[in-house]
């Protein structure tokens, strides 16, 4: 039996389980038969006990019992979600693949991309590059700041979400009620990084696209939660209500059993890609503009502080025609690149281990 650890985001954002079910659909399809994934927490700040990351005790655990190690997918390169001890790492006996994780700068007040003050330091990306057997960088941003450390063999394998229909769907059973005409996937604004006066205006811009939906027919509106930090925000617009779920699949229930997502989140966003349902995605840091460049999207990106917001969100609401066409150009050419490069590397990952085991 080969056990292969999976070293992931488990925080509070329902999107890194997404991202979890997208990367073990094609860690499946590369082993096939007589596999266990074994899940622990890049970081051990979310958790009540401390074997996390690639720290010594769990590079121990991966050399006594495992045949092989995932890092991500996520944005542990970004905000310092990956524990790494240096000595631990160089004693790493298995093969080691990092799988769609991602560096992104944000905006300062000038509306300049600057780096996070809580970003992995490049040392450490380094060190994870140098031990890879394989390296998947999420986005175009990202392989760019690791080819400019020297590790110039990592390759965009962008996200697996992209793929998610791909898996046996276990849709959850929600009300009536429930199927939205419209989810907007938020984000608290106190958790974005982006000027303060940005997030002051956001709750105003909020209304309006609530209002703007109204007038467009949309009755049934409701704002969707990926982490329970949200929650205070959503409660405080008393004209829509909010869903919250921890639950990965009733997650998932929801994004396909709304007419539209109009989201500040790529793990809303990239699934209804995937699902066919209309979507509105609005930026608002790098990772999420380089991830869309990097799938194609750039041209339906709404920039929140670049772009006229309400205006934007208007033009596509009355052009979503143009989405499908979008869509339609890319599945079989960069999607399907894209799809290939990630089915390639973990049919890849499988000859390593059984070859080291």
């Amino acid at each position: 039996m080969i056990n292969l650890y999976s070293i992931r985001p488990k925080g509070f954002n329902i999107g890194n389980d997404v991202i979890y079910l997208g990367i073990n659909h094609f860690i499946r399809n590369a082993f096939k038969e007589n596999f266990n994934v074994i899940s622990l927490p890049a970081t051990s700040k979310y958790e009540s006990h401390k074997k996390a990351g690639l720290s010594s005790q769990t590079i121990y655990e991966i050399n006594q019992f495992g045949h092989g190690v995932i890092v991500g997918g996520g944005n542990l390169y970004e905000n310092g979600e990956l524990e790494v001890n240096a000595t631990a790492l160089n004693a790493l006996e298995r093969p080691l693949m990092v799988f769609s994780v991602s560096r992104g700068k944000v905006y300062n007040k000038n509306l300049e991309f600057v780096n996070r003050t809580d970003v992995m330091t490049d040392a450490n990306i380094g060190l994870l590059n140098k031990h890879a057997d394989i390296s998947m960088s999420r986005d175009k941003a990202t392989k760019e700041h690791i080819d400019g450390l020297g590790y110039t063999d990592n390759i965009v394998g962008g996200c697996p979400t992209l793929f998610i229909n791909e898996m046996p769907q276990h849709l959850v059973p929600i009300s009536e009620q429930d199927q939205t005409d419209v989810l907007i996937s938020i984000r608290t604004p106190t958790l974005m990084s982006i000027p303060v006066s940005y997030q002051y205006e956001l709750r105003y811009q909020m209304m309006q696209m609530i209002e703007l939906l109204q007038n467009k027919g949309y009755s049934n509106i409701k704002i969707l939660c990926h982490d329970h930090r949200d929650i205070p925000f959503a409660a405080s617009f008393k004209e829509v209500d909010y869903l919250y779920t921890e639950d990965v699949y009733t997650y998932l229930t929801y994004l396909k059993n709304t007419k539209l997502n109009l989201t500040f989140r790529l793990h809303s966003f990239i699934p209804c890609l995937a699902y066919d349902i209309p979507t509105i995605k609005i930026s608002y840091d790098q990772r999420a503009i380089s991830m869309l460049d990097t799938i194609g999207m750039d041209d339906w990106n709404i920039n929140l502080v670049k772009d006229d917001l309400l205006k934007e969100v208007e033009h596509r609401l009355d052009n979503m025609g143009d989405l499908d066409s979008i869509k339609s150009n890319l599945r079989d050419s960069l999607w399907a690149e894209n799809r290939n490069t990630i089915v390639e590397n973990c049919n890849h990952f499988a000859e390593l281990v059984a070859e080291k085991n």
